[in-house]
């Protein structure tokens, strides 16, 4: 790998995005830091910089369009050629529909979805006339299968799934070097349900199971690496969400309708008064993990299987195969 890799992380300041910074840091790579958190930017500053790597604090709100772009140039004045874009930052509300405003509507999708066109445009800016680099986009199984209490969430993770597709199908067609790719990220220990603002009677969590960012950020790390496959998955819940819904999305329907509820709260009545960080940042570091260590898992069997994906697929390929054709003889003899 090359030692001196410049790399931008969106949302670098805590949850998903801070764990990445520290391991593309701890890889080898200066990292920019882009989110609007002053306090968790410069903490997680440090954290680059102890493992001997450079880090350029950008406190940067990804809804404007100028504000991401004049980050990209400054990280290319001050770090040098960016080699990695990872769109990570987004904003949520839990909330039933019925309840929400149509500026929290907007405020959610200028993060969370228009957030990553600003920055892959922004990357395209450099990357392009280079002819090299890769996109990264974070994704969630909520990109396929919408949940209840958080549409413009998962709304907003549609749309980018829509854009990627679009990026992708473009890059290939131009023959070039620059690559686009998606992570789906399951249900993660992050500090965003502390902080996201929420309607509900008790306290948010991340749907069980519940992983730890660092299987987020491992598996970001190999994707960024292997940029010309389509998309990554961090978890067998994630598979299961994606392809249950491809297969019975009426029965997921009915489900989440009884269940959805429930599994998105836990212990305790929400303070209907605490701050959000919907429109403005909280202060203080809030790092890489929230509430949930007790019950988050540090390890993910198909995150690891991912990153070994070559052999695993190839032995797939041969059983889907031989399969096929055991299916087609009894058909023929049948």
């Amino acid at each position: 790998m090359n030692k001196h890799e410049i790399v931008v992380i969106t949302g670098a300041s805590a949850g998903v995005g801070r764990a990445a910074a520290r391991e593309f840091a701890r890889r080898g790579a200066d990292v920019a830091l882009i989110a609007r958190g002053r306090d968790g930017l410069e903490a997680a500053a440090r954290e680059v910089e102890s493992f001997g790597r450079r880090a350029l604090v950008l406190p940067v709100d990804v809804a404007d369009a100028e504000q991401v772009q004049a980050a990209a140039d400054r990280v290319e004045r001050e770090l040098g050629p960016i080699d990695i874009w990872v769109n990570n930052a987004m904003a949520s509300v839990f909330s039933p529909i019925k309840q929400m405003t149509p500026a929290e509507f907007k405020r959610v999708t200028e993060v969370t979805y228009l957030g990553y066109v600003y920055g892959s445009l922004a990357a395209l800016k450099y990357m392009l006339p280079r002819d090299r680099g890769a996109i990264v986009h974070v994704g969630s199984a909520l990109a396929y299968r919408s949940i209840p209490l958080q549409a413009a969430y998962c709304a907003s993770k549609h749309a980018v799934l829509g854009f990627f597709a679009s990026l992708r199908t473009e890059l290939l067609h131009d023959g070039g070097n620059v690559h686009t790719t998606m992570v789906q990220m399951p249900a993660l220990n992050t500090p965003q349900f502390g902080w996201v603002r929420s309607r509900l009677p008790r306290k948010a969590q991340p749907v069980p199971p519940i992983y730890q960012p660092e299987v987020a950020a491992r598996l970001l790390y190999h994707a960024a690496h292997h940029p010309e496959r389509r998309e990554w998955y961090a978890s067998l819940s994630v598979l299961k969400a994606i392809f249950g819904n491809k297969l019975a999305p009426s029965y997921a329907d009915r489900y989440l309708a009884k269940n959805g509820y429930e599994s998105q709260q836990y212990d305790g009545s929400e303070d209907p008064n605490r701050p959000d960080n919907l429109y403005d940042p909280l202060p203080g570091d809030h790092g890489a993990h929230g509430a949930f260590d007790s019950r988050a898992k540090s390890w993910s069997g198909e995150a690891a299987a991912e990153e070994h994906s070559g052999a695993l697929f190839a032995g797939l390929a041969v059983a889907l195969t031989a399969s096929i054709w055991c299916i087609y003889k009894k058909l023929r003899e049948s």
